[in-house]
């Protein structure tokens, strides 16, 4: 467990240390692009997870994470859930019900419990997500991450397109 005293703090990093996972937190200033994000984090764009809100009727959301270098497989997420319809709610609705601004949304300390699904790719290895903060991320083992949130794990994702 990472003990720094120095150390950022979110209540995505709290969270983390209040459940006694191994966690790391990397502090690494604005980024622009996944490339740069995983470059300056040391790792592949595989590892970075994408936090993603989505709406599945008014006032039902779950969290959907995504490696980095893959999408939401919309066909395969409705499916999974047996709903036609799916869709994402704007910044401001995600904000409001996290606690977090996008690109720093996490399962991780937010202000509202919901269901996660974790695509089947990421278990099984180390991966690095939002820490509720920009350019401050937080390192965490996969299957930590499952176990803790109780997650659904599936084949949800598919590569991005170019």
């Amino acid at each position: 467990m990472a003990g720094d005293v120095s150390e950022p703090s979110t209540p995505a990093i709290a969270h983390a240390q209040a459940l006694g996972l191994d966690y790391t937190v990397t502090e690494h200033g604005p980024v622009s692009s996944l490339a740069e994000a995983a470059a300056v984090r040391g790792i592949m764009p595989a590892d970075i997870v994408k936090t993603l809100v989505v709406r599945r009727a008014d006032d039902d959301y779950l969290f959907v994470l995504v490696p980095g270098d893959r999408e939401i497989s919309w066909p395969k997420l409705r499916a999974l859930l047996g709903v036609s319809r799916l869709s994402m709610p704007d910044a401001g609705t995600a904000k409001a019900a996290t606690g977090y601004e996008r690109g720093t949304i996490t399962p991780f300390g937010s202000s509202t419990r919901w269901p996660v699904v974790v695509d089947a790719t990421i278990p099984g290895r180390r991966v690095s997500m939002g820490s509720g903060r920009h350019g401050v991320a937080l390192g965490v083992a996969a299957d930590d991450l499952v176990r803790v949130f109780e997650a659904q794990v599936a084949d949800i994702s598919e590569p991005q397109a170019p």
